[in-house]
């Protein structure tokens, strides 16, 4: 999908706040009728503008009263090492995101865990199915700002 226009801008900026809202909610906050919002919709679904609904829970409530930012550095940058680390990660649910990275550290991992023992079980897991270099862990004392919306801009250019 090219350049997305005010409309569409507009629908997936509501969408990111509450997915939950009807379309014809959507629609009046946008200023199309039913039919032509529901379209819009279906046409960013489908070309990947908008990935997924999803309902979004509380860490701490649902027993993940740690996240840790985990640093990996990779013993070599061969398509085998690449290959068995993202397998590795993809096996391992409390992996929450896994970027690779420029810089220092070549891969850069969200992980939400119930408490430390979890964490050393985690990591343990993870250094058994690939050889490390370096890990270095980093533990989020206090999340001070959380969105899953991007700020996509809903005013006329």
């Amino acid at each position: 999908m090219d350049e997305l226009d005010l409309i569409d801008r507009k629908i997936v900026a509501e969408l990111m706040q509450d997915a939950t809202l009807p379309v014809a909610s959507i629609a009046d906050k946008v200023g199309l009728s039913q039919t032509p919002c529901w379209k819009r919709i279906q046409k960013l679904e489908s070309s990947g503008v908008l990935t997924a609904r999803v309902a979004l829970g509380d860490p701490q409530r649902l027993g993940f009263g740690l996240t840790v930012f985990v640093g990996i550095e990779a013993p070599d940058h061969s398509a085998a090492w690449r290959e068995s680390f993202s397998n590795a990660v993809q096996t391992i649910p409390q992996i929450m995101e896994v970027y690779r990275m420029a810089g220092e550290m070549d891969y850069l991992l969200h992980i939400a865990v119930p408490d430390m023992a979890a964490y050393d079980g985690l990591y343990k897991r993870l250094t058994d199915a690939v050889p490390i270099k370096n890990v270095t862990s980093y533990f989020a004392m206090e999340r001070m700002k959380y969105t899953t919306a991007y700020p996509v801009d809903t005013k006329t250019r």
